[in-house]
Formats: structure tokens, sequence, C-alpha cells
């Protein structure tokens, strides 16, 4: 017999060789798609090539698809659209695409000629005339105009649509690009202006300067002239981090804030300020975000409870920190509270005019907005603004140099319209409406509830025809996402009208959990390990449709993208038998991967991460790659991604469909060559992908 410590060290061996075989045995076989994570390799290119050629040939060829893409080109493209307004410097800014301008122009007017019916664009700046000078298919990727002067912009254009993106100074008096001005090259990188001739620049200074997620973590200071190389630095990360980026915020009075965010995590942050004496930490919660500054007041929106002075303020809430107060000891902040959510609401958004807060919330994924006033002793007064009801509000812009703001209001039947808001009167008018895309007179809209596997009562949205037969053989889609806080609501779409609904088809829209509908509760409670239930309470929406005979099995579809993408991976990998189209865009399907594509470590916050066995454990229970089984039924999906993509990468869409090719499973796959995270880099392109997408249903349910 061995003595007891040999025994021991015996067991303790046999016992590690186990766990290191059940670990073993565990694991995924290797992965027989790898190389098509390979972006540009002549295999992977090749494989792409032919996959777009033969879903072309089953869709393009479809009678149905010129007609639908004419029609969606068409609204896509249509001279009537609202233009979306952006106040610059007292003036209306927007930018613009149609058939003339493919890539688009940068434009502007004044506030009175824009609430006119045909206003008169000054041009500052036509992008395919850029592009064609350059040799480069610019995508447009916004212009930051917060310079103490107001009179430079920081434009970022991107090629082809992917996230990263060149950042160039643009003088608004002349309209050209300033010679030898600021000039960042091509980068996931973010700028704010710290004075007129001074920058804070997060980006890759050095090579391989980047955190997991692909993002920057070193914060410099570069001055006008200044070689990059001899930027200073100011803020520093870690490769741990999600991302480091700097910030501004300034008031009608021209107080300014500008600070360094320190992203930990997806939804964690750490906020610094620039003070006299340096950067200076604030002492918020990591759930918390800067929103606006007004009258002196810094805007904090709260999406985790806080304890300061005494006193909880509740997450969802708003509150206001007194700005010189928190710049003087940003250790000790002494909050007010400007917005508290009631059971059934949540805060959506806030911008500010020169001496207002517009503030939107979610009642009952009802759109409303209201006023705030500061008032003396650091107080602020709210009033209700005018707006239709049972409809989506959408805070377009706000004039920091006086007192108007722009409101969307659309629903999925009533065209869109923007509001002009008179924020001290508190006055709204309409000011633009879309004409109607679509005949909406046969339709009703019903907002319904469906009861999920742990007896939630879950809202969805359904768009009907009137005359409904409740025989279970409508064709109806079914959109979900369910991440991130993103709310789905009510919205006006023209294609989705003409091409869908006008045909005579139904849709619905689930408010599933992982969203922001109800606030960041209904958020958190979909959470890594916890996700399951945001896929139950999607197939008890779709329950619900079946039960009440509203469509059936035969007839029923399913769409999302992104996260929403990942959600119909699952839903296809767990309930094949409730759906007969499955539209999977521009999404995340090997979970056991996704950390290590693209941007995809910046998500572990919301999804989990395969380093902890828990979670690994759920992420591989839930993964569609992982989960896809041979003998199973599935319903042939529409799978499609960009090339271009740099945020969730085309690679998941790519392995999945080679995968369901091995199986021997029907499957469309697309690819769009341009376009970033998205349906493509212009109207033309995304006005294609949508006809494939109808064509895909009216063969799935229609036919």
């Amino acid at each position: 017999m061995s003595r007891p410590s040999t025994a021991l060290a015996l067991i303790g061996t046999l016992a590690a060789f186990a766990l290191f075989a059940a670990a073993r045995a565990a694991e995924p076989p290797a992965d027989p798609f790898l190389w098509l994570e390979s972006l540009d390799s002549p295999r992977a290119t090749a494989w792409v090539a032919a996959e777009n050629a033969k879903t072309l040939g089953v869709l393009q060829n479809d009678p149905r698809f010129a007609p639908a893409y004419a029609s969606a080109l068409a609204i896509a493209q249509a001279k009537d659209r609202i233009p979306a307004p952006e106040f610059v410097g007292g003036k209306v800014y927007n930018f613009w695409q149609d058939a003339e301008h493919e890539r688009g122009i940068w434009r502007y007017t004044t506030l009175a000629d824009y609430e006119s019916v045909q206003p008169h664009w000054t041009i500052a700046l036509d992008l395919d005339a850029v592009a064609k000078a350059e040799g480069k298919n610019w995508v447009w990727h916004g212009a930051d105009c917060d310079s103490p002067s107001g009179t430079r912009c920081l434009i970022s254009l991107s090629e082809g649509g992917e996230d990263a993106s060149t950042v160039r100074e643009f003088d608004l008096q002349s309209n050209r690009f300033v010679a030898d001005g600021f000039s960042l090259p091509r980068g996931k990188q973010n700028a704010a202006w710290l004075d007129d001739n001074t920058l804070l620049v997060s980006r890759e200074w050095s090579p391989g300067e980047l955190t997991a997620s692909g993002y920057p973590y070193v914060v410099k200071r570069l001055a006008r002239g200044q070689a990059p190389s001899a930027a200073v630095e100011v803020y520093r990360g870690t490769a741990a981090d999600v991302s480091v980026d700097p910030g501004e915020l300034h008031d009608g009075q021209g107080r300014r804030v500008v600070y360094v965010n320190r992203g930990v995590s997806f939804f964690e942050s750490e906020k610094s300020i620039v003070t006299p004496s340096g950067l200076r930490k604030l002492a918020l919660p990591l759930k918390a975000e800067l929103q606006a500054l007004v009258a002196g007041r810094l805007v904090v929106k709260l999406d985790d409870a806080w304890s300061a002075g005494g006193k909880t303020y509740p997450l969802g809430s708003l509150v206001s920190l007194d700005l010189a107060a928190a710049t003087a000891n940003p250790a000790d902040l002494a909050p007010t509270i400007v917005y508290a959510p009631g059971p059934r609401e949540a805060f959506d958004g806030a911008v500010a005019t020169r001496d207002r807060l517009i503030v939107s919330i979610f009642d009952n994924v009802r759109g409303r907005a209201y006023a705030y006033a500061p008032q003396s002793g650091g107080g602020w007064s709210a009033h209700r603004l005018e707006l239709p009801d049972n409809a989506t509000l959408a805070l377009a812009s706000a004039d920091d140099r006086g007192e108007s703001a722009f409101v969307d209001v659309t629903s999925f039947l009533v065209p869109t319209t923007l509001y002009a808001i008179d924020a001290v009167r508190f006055t709204s008018e309409p000011v633009k409406t879309v004409p109607p895309r679509f005949d909406a007179s046969r339709d009703v809209v019903e907002q319904r509830e469906a009861t999920s596997s742990d007896g939630t009562k879950i809202p969805y949205f359904l768009v009907r025809p009137k005359n409904l037969a409740y025989d279970g053989n409508e064709p109806t889609i079914l959109y979900g996402y369910g991440g991130f806080q993103v709310s789905i609501t009510p919205t006006y779409g023209g294609v989705l009208g003409k091409l869908w609904l006008e045909r005579g088809g139904a849709f619905a829209v689930a408010n599933i959990r992982g969203g922001g509908e109800f606030g960041p509760a209904w958020h958190d409670a979909g959470l890594k390990t916890k996700r399951q239930i945001v896929y139950d309470d999607f197939a008890a929406v779709g329950r619900d449709l079946i039960a009440r005979k509203i469509t059936s099995p035969r007839r029923l579809g399913i769409e999302g993208g992104s996260n929403g993408g990942l959600l119909m991976g699952v839903e296809f990998t767990q309930h094949p038998e409730l759906w007969n189209a499955v539209d999977i865009q521009v999404p995340l399907l090997d979970m056991l991967r996704y950390e290590q594509i693209a941007a995809g470590a910046s998500w572990v916050g919301e999804y989990g991460s395969v380093s902890i066995p828990a979670e690994r454990a759920f992420l591989a229970s839930i993964s569609p790659y992982n989960n896809l089984r041979a003998g199973v039924k599935y319903p042939e999906p529409f799978v499609w991604t960009t090339t271009k993509d740099d945020r969730v990468g085309p690679q998941h869409a790519r392995k999945f469909a080679a995968k369901l090719s091995a199986m021997g499973i029907p499957y469309l796959f697309y690819e769009v060559t341009e376009g970033g995270h998205g349906a493509g880099a212009n109207l033309r392109e995304s006005a294609f992908t949508s006809a494939l997408e109808y064509t895909y249903f009216y063969q799935r349910l229609m036919s």
C-alpha cells in the first residue's frame, strides 16, 4: 500500500487528468471553416463570389425582384424626403444623398428658410467630387463642429463604410478643407476640441496600441502644426479596456467641459474632466453617461442607482451637477434630480438648447417629450410638450444659440412629421412631413402582449390588415433585437409598407428584454448567462401570433440584424418549427469565437466571456454556429453581411453558411462588398439589399 502522501498525490494527479480530459471533451472539434475568417484571402473571396452568384440567381431572377428594387430605390432617393436637420453655428445643416449625389452633399441654410416648403441650400462639401478627385469610395461619417469659435469642424470619412475613418479639419467660412490643418490618417479614432488650435485625440499612436476590442486607449494632446509623433500624452488606459475616448459638451453661454471617457466595459466607464490642475476623475457611478451641459449644469443619465449626499437616485433617472462645483471638487459631487422614471417609463434621449433641456421618454413604449428649465437653487421645472400621442418621438437636433429644437414624430402607418419646438414657449408646430409612400388605409396597428417562460408579459406591436381572417394564413414578419438597451419602437417605413404591407402582409415588433423600452432593468434582465430569457421572450411572441391564428409557422418569418442577427440565429436553431423564413442580417453567430473577431471583445459586458467557465458554458449552449444539428428540419435562412463590416465582421455569416452547406441544409448567403455594419455604402446598394430580403420573404411566405 502506498503511503498516504503518495496516495493523495496519485489521487490528485488522476483528478487533474480527469478534469483535463473532461475539458478536452467539452471543447468543440477543430473549426473546419476558420479559413473564412481571413477577410481578403483569394480562397475566401472566391467562396463569397460563388455564394453571391448562387443567391442572386435565386432572388434577383425572381420576377418580383425588379419591381421591388425599383420601388425601394425610388423611396430611398425621393426628393421629398425630410432633410434631417443639424444645428451648427445657428444654421441648419443637412447631409443629403439622392440619385445625383450618390455619396452625398453636406449643405446648409437658415432656420427660417429650412422651415419653408422649398429651402435654398448652399453646398458646403460635395463628397462625390472629393471621392472622384481622390479616387476613393468615401462614406460620410459625420462632422464635429464644436470648436470654441464655431468656425471649424472635424470631418470623418470612411472608405467603403467601415468604422475606421480619416479625420480632416474643415473651415465653415470658406467651405474648404484647411490647408495644413488637422489631418488624422485612417484608424478607429476619436477627437475633441480642447481649444481652436488644440485637439485631444485617441488613436493607435504606436503599432499595436489598441485594446483587445480593436479601439484606442491612449489620449494625446495635438497642437496645430504639430507632428503626431510630437503629441503629448494626457491619459492612458489599458489594453484590457474597451476604449478610451475624449469628448466635449458646451452650453449656450460658452461654458465647456472637455472630458476623457475610459470604457472599462461596454456599459461601464470612468469619466475624467479637464480642470486647471489637469485631468481629474468624476466620482460618478460606472454605469452613468454624460448627456448635456445646460446653463452650467452637467446632465447625467444613471443606468444604476447612485447614493450621494445622503440621497439615493434611482437607475434610469437623470441628474444634474453644478459644473463649477464639480470642476473644483470632482471627488465630492452633489447631484440634483431632473427626471425619475415611473413604473412603465424609460428615458430615451436629451438635447440642449441655449437655456433648456429637451427630454424624450417612453411611457409603455409610447413617446413623450418635456422641456426642463433650470431653477434657482439647482432644481428644474418640467413642462410637457404637446406632440401627437401613440407615436415614437425622436429628438433630431437643438440650437445651442437659441431655443429651437426639432423632433421627429413617427409611427407605423402615419408618415413621419418633423415638429419645430420652441423650448421657452413650450409650443410645437409641424414643419415637414413625408408624403405617404404606401396605401395604409387597409391596415391597423395594435399593441398586444405575450407571456414568456417566466410569466412576464412581453409587449409587441402588430400591423395587420383590418380584414384579417384569423385563419392562420397571414404572411407575417416578426422583428426583434433584444440587446444593448436599444429600444425598438414604431417607425414609418416606406419600403416596409410598399414592399410588404401593401401586398397584404403583416408586421410585428417584439419589445423583448435586453432592450431599453422599460429602462435599465429591462436590459439587465437579459445580460450574459441570463440571456436565454431574451430568446424565450421572442419565441413567446411568435407563439402568441400563432395561437391567435394571426399566422402559422408556414406563414411566419423573422428578421433581425447585428445583435438581432444573433437572436435570429438562436431562434433558427432553438425553434426551427416556429418559422418558415429567417432573415439573418450582419450577425454574430459563432459565440465561442466572437471575442476574437472584429470588435467582438468590446461586448463581453453584454454576452460574457469564454474565459469564464460558467459564461463559456452558456455561450456554447446558445451559439448558433455551434448548435447546428444534422437531421433537424430547418427553414431555409437568408444570411447576409458586408465585407467592410469591421464591427461585427462578415466571418460569422460566412462560417455559418459554409457549415450549413457542409451539412446539406438549404440556405441563401449574400455579402455586400461595401457598406460597413449595414446594408450598403449608398442608397442604391441599400435598396438592392432590401429588395433581396423582401423577395426572399415573398418566396418563403407568400408563394
